[in-house]
């Protein structure tokens, strides 16, 4: 299988290129392809991709099986002229039309928790809920899950969007989780395996929304039902990593 990988360079990016590259034919795509260079030598191909260039994006799609879509501004507080609109508006859009006309069969597509953060904080959000974004940047993963869709619903492209939470490499020495992030944190190990499952998966609907959270004890994004649809197992616990000691009946 060849997958597409846009923003290969960047944080997840770069974790899932590496936990990849053993199982599937790559092409890694980044406007910072010196971050890549570790791949110089190998199978792989990597190619320079602005992803606001509609051409660009048709030929970095040839012969894909499999696009990956992470490319795109990924700060909460960004803004939409200066940057959302080419980086995560146009540019997802330049991706989904490549991805159909290149014959692509499959296009996952990194969307964020960002889409429902103006619930409140104690609110268990599933994957039929209203979106209910906080800033422009949710408000455009919004219209990325929308996209993926409509080419789903209307055009035949196969599409996963899958809800990013608190991602991050969980470290004893350094700073402290908020009760939120915990309750979205996402670990690498769970991020690529959610992924993988995610490029593997069949009897799939034509379009579907996964939340990638970990095994947090208290979760802001139910997780059942992705689970279900692409046997996604988790092993991460923000809270257990915080020494937080929690129990369901008294001791």
């Amino acid at each position: 299988m060849n997958i597409l990988i846009t923003g290969a360079a960047g944080k997840i990016g770069s974790e899932l290129t590496a936990y990849l590259q053993d199982k599937f034919q790559l092409r890694l795509a980044d406007l910072h392809t010196d971050r890549l260079q570790t791949y110089e030598h190998t199978k792989h191909e990597i190619i320079t991709l602005n992803v606001a260039d509609p051409e660009a994006c048709q030929q970095a799609c040839k012969g894909i099986d499999t696009v990956i879509h992470l490319a795109g501004d990924p700060l909460p507080d960004s803004g939409f002229y200066e940057s959302l609109l080419d980086n995560n508006i146009k540019g997802t859009f330049n991706i989904f039309r490549a991805a159909k006309d290149q014959g692509v069969q499959r296009v996952i597509l990194a969307s964020s928790a960002q889409t429902i953060e103006g619930y409140p904080i104690d609110a268990q959000i599933y994957p039929d809920t209203p979106t209910r974004p906080r800033n422009l940047y949710g408000v455009s993963k919004c219209f990325g899950e929308s996209l993926a869709s409509y080419f789903a619903y209307t055009e035949g492209l196969q599409s996963i969007a899958i809800r990013i939470g608190a991602y991050d490499d969980f470290k004893e020495e350094g700073p402290t989780l908020e009760a939120r992030d915990m309750s979205a944190y996402l670990s690498p190990a769970d991020m690529c395996d959610l992924f993988y499952k995610s490029i593997i998966a069949t009897d799939l609907e034509p379009f579907t929304i996964l939340h990638g959270i970990s095994d947090n004890r208290f979760k802001r994004l139910n997780l059942e039902d992705t689970k279900k649809k692409v046997g996604y197992t988790p092993k991460s616990d923000a809270f257990a990593l915080s020494h937080i000691s929690l129990y369901d009946s008294p001791r």
